[in-house]
């Protein structure tokens, strides 16, 4: 097969179809040189004016939008830029969607030095293409790399080839409503060697999926099992970071779960069995307080906690909400959000005395996820859920949040990639 190989220079030149640039990034991606000496202090950094594209000649056919699985069906092209820990970052590139080549060595594989990130990039009803609050995943996989000793980067130069990759593949998007491409940005460690130690070589890639709506025949509560014979993260470990390593513990727990007749696990910490994630989602919670106002909680960023970017969305809806500065329709007035500890017991207290209005898990995938009972200690909590499986603050806040993401609400938070 013969590929077609084109390096961009100057970056001004660099167009696919509609009109588009990559701006030039700063110098500090050559690596920072001591001006006494004239040595490297800081590596080179992601350098977007030399990026390398390799189209596909052979791109596969987007299959219909019915037939998508959530996470099996990936674009034509990928990006790949490789570190090492002598030149610092490499050559960009996007090519063909292919496998990778990794020695059987490579740290990934033995010590799973393996980080990602989950997003989304919208067609949104004027044919335009955003992404929703890009920033906080290249911030976030930024903290997630430094946590396991990877190299860090450039998040603004990493967010401009992935729009590039986007733009290349954007066919890819379903034009349904409800429908987006899913991008995985991941970097592991590939020196060839056994020792636990940081990688002196590794790689960043970008793949693309498109997806259909998670809940595609509408909102279906899910029922949780109140987890107390496993621990998804403690005090000082890595809850807080999008690890692989924090995923592949969770497997077996939630094939018992299943096992048990509930769908996902809802991880309770310590003897006081404090909430803390449902399944790989945030979690909120909905309380009526003795005064009557509704109270939204979820736990603190205390570190075990994965500081999600729909938890965060959901936290300043509400919030601006509740200062004036953008009101929900049908959102309650008089809403109170804390981010707090929350028990088992406080939870079955008020699923008793009819406080409790609602529960639901917040996530990229999902965007919100409402849960109807939960099973703990040999009993069902029951949990409320409104009309259509959502509740009195999960619905109003839903429908704004996914109206930022398509487009139907004008917000900052969009970030354009086409015209």
């Amino acid at each position: 097969m013969s590929l077609f190989l084109r390096r961009f220079t100057p970056v001004a030149q660099l167009r696919w179809g509609a009109a588009h640039t990559l701006a030039p990034r700063r110098l500090m991606s050559k690596g920072t040189l001591d001006p006494m000496t004239g040595e490297l202090t800081a590596l080179p950094d992601i350098n977007i004016s030399a990026l390398e594209v390799i189209r596909n000649t052979k791109p596969a056919t987007p299959p219909p939008s019915s037939t998508l699985v959530f996470g099996h069906t990936f674009t034509d092209h990928m990006l790949t830029i490789p570190w090492n820990a002598i030149s610092g970052w490499g050559v960009p590139q996007i090519k063909p969607y292919s496998p990778l080549s990794l020695e059987p060595s490579s740290t990934v594989l033995h010590y799973a030095q393996t980080i990602f990130e989950g997003m989304k990039a919208y067609r949104q009803e004027d044919g335009r293409v955003t992404l929703f609050r890009p920033d906080m995943n290249m911030k976030r996989m930024n903290n997630s790399a430094q946590r396991i000793a990877l190299p860090n980067f450039d998040g603004d130069a990493l967010l401009e080839l992935i729009k590039e990759l986007i733009r290349i593949d954007k066919h890819w998007i379903p034009k349904e409503p409800g429908h987006s491409l899913y991008i995985r940005p991941t970097l592991i460690g590939t020196q060839k060697a056994i020792g636990v130690g940081p990688p002196t070589e590794a790689l960043l890639f970008v793949i693309c999926s498109p997806v259909g709506p998670y809940y595609p025949k509408g909102f279906k509560p899910v029922a949780l099992y109140g987890t107390t014979e496993y621990i998804r993260a403690a005090p000082g470990g890595t809850g807080a970071f999008k690890l692989g390593v924090n995923y592949a513990p969770g497997v077996m727990p939630q094939k018992e779960a299943a096992a048990k007749g509930y769908v996902q696990n809802l991880w309770l910490h310590g003897p006081e069995h404090y909430l803390t994630e449902v399944g790989t989602m945030n979690m909120f919670v909905v309380f009526r307080k003795e005064d009557g106002a509704i109270e939204l909680v979820t736990p603190p960023l205390d570190g075990l906690i994965l500081p999600g970017v729909t938890r965060d969305s959901v936290l300043a809806l509400a919030r601006d909400h509740i200062s004036g500065k953008n009101p929900l329709p049908k959102l309650p007035d008089n809403l109170i959000v804390s981010e707090r500890p929350v028990t088992m017991k406080e939870v079955k207290e008020a699923s008793e005395s009819g406080n409790l209005v609602e529960l639901f898990g917040a996530g990229t995938a999902a965007v919100i996820s409402p849960v109807d009972r939960i099973g703990y200690l040999g009993e069902d909590v029951h949990i409320p859920t409104g009309e259509g499986g959502m509740g009195p603050v999960s619905r109003p806040i839903w429908t704004e949040l996914v109206g930022r993401q398509t487009g139907t609400i004008s917000s900052e938070w969009s970030v354009e990639v086409t015209k």
